[in-house]
């Protein structure tokens, strides 16, 4: 058989798995808080490793490497920034929102829990929130079906337009059939993919070279990839040569986008308990460690693998991009290098199902309980989520059909735009009392607008546009706070009921009945 004939039968194995969770997760979806948070009983390592696979995405396997072959170690900032915010986050972030979304009216999304956290009854907060989410997160799936069109083209030589339809029906099929639990279970399944192949493909290609110490040397004085001038790339070893501090700084700061991003705090929203943010903690990171290694890893193995073997060449010669996948064509048998290419699919996929979720949570749980929740039953919730899955992929899929480089630009600053625009926002709700619905509304629309115009601008040539979003967006929100209207009794005393409930599930065991510790601060013991 072809090499294509063996990638082929790789990927449906892979799809018919992702189906098969799919229908597995809906028997266990009747209700509608089930299909948009599954009923908050997620365990902690499906938690880690769906927050992980959905985060990543193709930076992963594909951005990173490729950007760390061309250039070198200095890319690197980016990734210890995500490491140190994807710890506070599970760190600081987790325990708490878990706490206070139950709390606060058994919240089922950031906009509601905004909401209710301030009472805000002039609903704005929340229509403005789930706006945010929406167009965003509608340009975001569009980029992810545009990823998977273009993997279908690249790896089997396809139709894009065949491709990007098979990805993202597969996609959408789990996510309409068994709502937050596929998500995050085909997640887990996504993400461990993605680690295997992260770990076995920089090893076997290690292996492979005649002497694999050359990897720490080879590249700083020998031509390989865009070098052919005879010096290779003298600075590829290191962090700082090259890059200024603000280009540092920019980089670190991609870290801070956790905490606003939709899509990854939801799961802790999940967990069964805030105890168990602490175990998620440490698989999420340990996960995201190694996988970040194994990334390095690759890029420094390909640097002498293809200089060393010019029989093989890196299929993307503009951005090189693809030197992971065309390590496993090289070193695998086509069926193992199939299964190991599924994890560049796993990564799109995880992404944009996630995404699609979260968007039709906010038009329908934010933008129609505006108009009319109340009197609708679970069924047709359940119904109109369903629906709505449908709609946004057609949406995104139009939009994917001829891809530009506007729609595929918007998912560098729209971590930027999320980032600014929720971080300060879910940081203050989770910690500072004094927060009312005015300052929220003041810091949302700062981060948001600075954002988007710093990042379309020249400008973001200078400096990540998080940084100023995120600052300024704090700023507004404190002084627009101070200067308007205390929150409530009401409000304070939920604060501090939160808070408690936090502490004492966080301190007792993993295994500590949730519900039971609730009703006893409630009761004032």
């Amino acid at each position: 058989m072809s090499d294509n004939t063996w990638f082929i039968i790789a990927i449906i194995i892979y799809m018919l798995v992702m189906v098969l969770i799919g229908f597995w997760s809906y028997r266990k979806t009747a209700h509608y808080d089930e299909y948009m948070l599954g009923g908050r009983g997620l365990n902690p390592f499906v938690a880690a490793m769906s927050a992980g696979a959905s985060d990543m995405s193709g930076w992963l396997l594909m951005g990173l490497p490729g950007a760390l072959y061309v250039t070198g170690m200095s890319e690197l900032w980016i990734a210890i920034g995500l490491t140190i915010g994807a710890w506070a986050n599970w760190m600081w972030v987790a325990p708490r929102l878990r706490s206070y979304t139950e709390v606060s009216r058994n919240s089922i999304t950031l906009p509601s829990f905004f909401e209710n956290r301030l009472r805000d009854h002039s609903r704005l907060l929340r229509i403005i929130a789930a706006l945010i989410i929406i167009v965003f997160f509608t340009f975001y799936v569009s980029s992810g079906m545009v990823a998977g069109g273009v993997y279908w083209q690249s790896t089997f030589g396809g139709d894009y337009l065949t491709g990007m339809m098979i990805v993202a029906s597969v996609t959408v099929v789990y996510t309409f059939v068994g709502g937050f639990l596929a998500v995050s279970y085909t997640d887990a399944v996504q993400g461990t993919i993605m680690f295997f192949s992260l770990i076995i493909v920089p090893v076997f290609a290690i292996l492979a070279l005649n002497n694999p110490a050359d990897i720490f040397s080879f590249a700083a004085s020998n031509d390989y990839g865009p070098y052919t001038d005879g010096e290779g790339n003298p600075t590829y070893f290191s962090m700082i040569t090259g890059v200024s501090v603000a280009a540092i700084i920019g980089n670190i700061a991609w870290g801070l986008g956790y905490f606003g991003q939709p899509h990854i705090v939801v799961r802790f929203m999940a967990l069964r308990s805030p105890a168990e943010a602490k175990q998620g903690r440490r698989i999420g990171i340990s996960w995201m460690i190694l996988c970040l290694i194994g990334a390095t890893f690759t890029a420094m193995a390909a640097t002498v693998f293809f200089a060393q073997n010019p029989d093989f060449s890196v299929t993307d010669t503009r951005a090189y991009e693809s030197v992971f996948l065309d390590l496993a064509r090289v070193l695998f048998h086509p069926l193992i290098a199939g299964l190991v290419l599924t994890a560049v699919l796993a990564a799109i996929m995880s992404t944009m199902s996630s995404q699609l979720l979260v968007t039709a949570s906010s038009l329908i749980e934010d933008l129609l309980h505006v108009v009319k929740k109340d009197g609708l039953s679970q069924k047709t919730l359940l119904t109109l989520s369903r629906a709505t899955v449908i709609i946004l992929a057609i949406i995104a899929g139009v939009m994917a059909v001829n891809p530009s480089d506007s729609i595929l630009g918007l998912v560098g600053f729209a971590w930027a735009g999320f980032g600014s625009a929720f971080g300060p926002i879910i940081l203050a709700m989770l910690y500072w009392k004094r927060l009312n619905a005015p300052g929220a509304i003041a810091g949302m629309i700062t981060g948001a607008v600075v954002s988007i115009v710093w990042g379309s601008t020249a400008l973001g040539d200078i400096i990540y546009e998080i940084v100023p979003g995120f600052a300024l967006a704090t700023i507004a929100m404190v002084i627009v706070s101070l200067a308007t209207k205390a929150p409530s009794q009401e409000i304070t005393d939920e604060f501090d009921t939160a808070v408690r409930l936090s502490h004492a599930t966080s301190m007792a065991d993993e295994d500590v009945d949730f519900s039971e510790v609730a009703q006893e601060i409630k009761k004032g013991r």
